[in-house]
């Protein structure tokens, strides 16, 4: 019981595919126009460690666990240097645990056989996850977020851009409700509780 309690943060979180708390404060969006008369780039995401979704979670009181999860395909498209499109898939197998909040109760290899299982990923049946761009205003953008077989919108904040050299580099902020995406697991003890909303941290590295 006391292994559960303590995967619990995490196995929340990682159910929900991507996510990193930061509480840094929110840009302000701001429109942009995008040069009509330049031509678009799409660039090809890398599937290595250069691209990634870091995820923190936590439990009040209890402790924290921080970890990333790779992607396993995507593209980015740009128009005179600002984002236009784009499309990314997650692994949902490649969960990578970095925190040391572990025992030889509660250790990586059970969290993660635990966030396999079908009361969380379900990996069986859900291997991956997904966001797909459906328009852009200024630093943000919208589209649409699969996880677990559910889609809803959600809006991608922050983002910053930078190319050199025909390698693209982008990042980015997303937060949603777990909830929506039928995770919706909640600790059966007063004291303990796990926020609804899951924050992202996504880098992500491409090449033309």
């Amino acid at each position: 019981m006391k292994t559960l309690k303590t995967l619990f943060p995490v196995l929340i979180v990682a159910v929900t595919v991507f996510a990193s708390c930061n509480n840094k404060p929110k840009e302000e969006t701001t429109a942009t126009t995008v040069d009509s008369t330049a031509a678009e780039a799409t660039y090809t995401l890398n599937a290595d460690s250069s691209s990634f979704v870091g995820w923190k979670a936590v439990m009040l009181g209890v402790k924290e666990h921080t970890g990333k999860l790779s992607f396993k395909a995507g593209s980015i498209t740009t128009k005179g240097g600002q984002l236009t499109a784009g499309n990314f898939t997650v692994d949902m197998a490649a969960i990578t645990p970095l925190d040391g909040n572990y025992n030889a109760q509660s250790t990586k290899e059970k969290l993660i056989g635990h966030l396999s299982s079908p009361d969380f990923f379900d990996l069986a049946n859900f291997p991956t996850s997904s966001f797909v761009i459906k328009s852009v205003n200024g630093n943000s953008a919208t589209g649409t977020l699969t996880v677990r077989g559910k889609s809803n919108d959600e809006t991608l904040n922050n983002i910053v851009i930078s190319e050199t050299d025909g390698v693209l580099k982008a990042s980015g902020e997303l937060k949603f409700d777990r909830k929506k995406y039928d995770v919706n697991f909640d600790v059966p003890s007063k004291d303990m509780v796990i926020s609804n909303d899951i924050e992202l941290k996504i880098e992500l590295t491409g090449k033309r």
